[in-house]
């Protein structure tokens, strides 16, 4: 079968290996769909924190059930499925605590481990979720990104009938805008500096679109949701700039969670966030739980996945995938690689 290795930043070669054959508690899938995530692409740019090369990729993904191992029979052959991609030790506090997310030793495939950007893939049973057979392969794709956003929504907990606002409306702040919405949230006010994310963002639910290359963020939150402005700030963006908004924009004594993958070290204003008595709390990737509430939240209709769709690429053009993307920043959302072309 065929393997794609990122050898170094911005090289991409595929080799042939042997089909794994899953061993006891293994499941054996057929890998249909991988997306690429903005943590990929900082790996592609080589500005990842946490990852070394050469390294196979694909984290977000569906796939079909090839095979069983001994041991197994919570899934049948045939079965769309999808796969949690982090690997915990199952010993340290957060383990022993409810939250592997926090492993002390975690490991997460295609970043510290091996991903599934292959044909076939042998994982332990504990790592796959079965997903709707209602369920298109590209949606299935989209579960773990999805499942992002659930948990952090989830991180604020006095989300019903909140006022949201979301700093950053690529694929993450727009399926943020999308799962806090679904939970209960009032209204959302989301910010970019893309006319073409902020009006896809408004055809997938937002009520406050703000372009920050022309309005001042917190007088945007004033206008939108009074002098009391946002319950919560979710910075989706990643940079020094959209931080800093976030903190200077805050309500005094409200809550800032940080959701992005910062690329570089950070500065940002720190003696505000402390004057202003401000709450930094973070999100860290996501529990089972989560994908559950995320399958739950499409299959119910209430997340719009397909808009952020951009273009899918052929399993041997991911190297042109990530050259798209690159020259195609600012209306490109989600691109997928298919794997394997079947539709269904």
């Amino acid at each position: 079968m065929r393997q794609q290795v990122m050898t170094s930043p911005g090289k991409i070669i595929f080799r042939d290996v042997p089909i794994p054959k899953p061993e006891k508690n293994q499941v054996l899938v057929k890998i249909r769909r991988i997306g690429i995530c903005g943590s990929d692409i900082h790996v592609y740019h080589g500005t990842h924190p946490f990852t070394q090369y050469p390294i196979t990729q694909g984290h977000e993904l569906s796939a079909s059930v090839e095979a069983l191992g001994e041991g197994v029979n919570e899934f049948f052959v045939g079965q769309k499925v999808t796969i949690e991609p982090q690997i915990f030790c199952g010993k340290c506090y957060p383990c022993t605590h409810g939250k592997y997310n926090l492993c002390e030793n975690l490991k997460v495939m295609g970043f510290q481990s091996t991903g599934t950007a292959s044909e076939y893939f042998a994982v332990d049973k504990t790592k796959v979720t079965a997903l709707p057979e209602s369920m298109t392969y590209d949606q299935g794709a989209m579960i773990e990104p999805l499942a992002v956003t659930v948990h952090a929504a989830r991180r604020f907990p006095e989300m019903e009938g909140a006022k949201v606002a979301i700093l950053g409306c690529g694929p993450i702040g727009n399926l943020l805008m999308q799962s806090c919405k679904a939970m209960g949230a009032k209204s959302v006010l989301v910010t970019d500096i893309s006319d073409y994310r902020l009006e896809l963002a408004r055809q997938c639910g937002a009520d406050y679109a703000v372009n920050t290359k022309n309005q001042d963020f917190t007088q945007s939150l004033v206008d939108a949701f009074g002098p009391d402005k946002a319950d919560v700030i979710y910075e989706a963006a990643g940079t020094d700039i959209t931080m800093n908004q976030a903190i200077r924009g805050a309500r005094k004594g409200s809550k800032i969670i940080l959701v992005a993958v910062f690329g570089k070290m950070a500065t940002v204003d720190l003696a505000v966030l402390n004057d202003h008595e401000l709450d930094l709390d973070t999100t860290m990737m996501y529990r089972h739980e989560d994908y559950l509430e995320a399958i739950r939240l499409v299959n119910e209709g209430k997340i719009h996945l397909e808009p952020l769709m951009s273009r899918h690429f052929a399993f041997q053009d991911y190297l042109a995938a990530y050259q798209y993307i690159d020259s195609n920043k600012e209306r490109t959302m989600k691109v997928l690689i298919d794997v394997d072309p079947q539709q269904e």
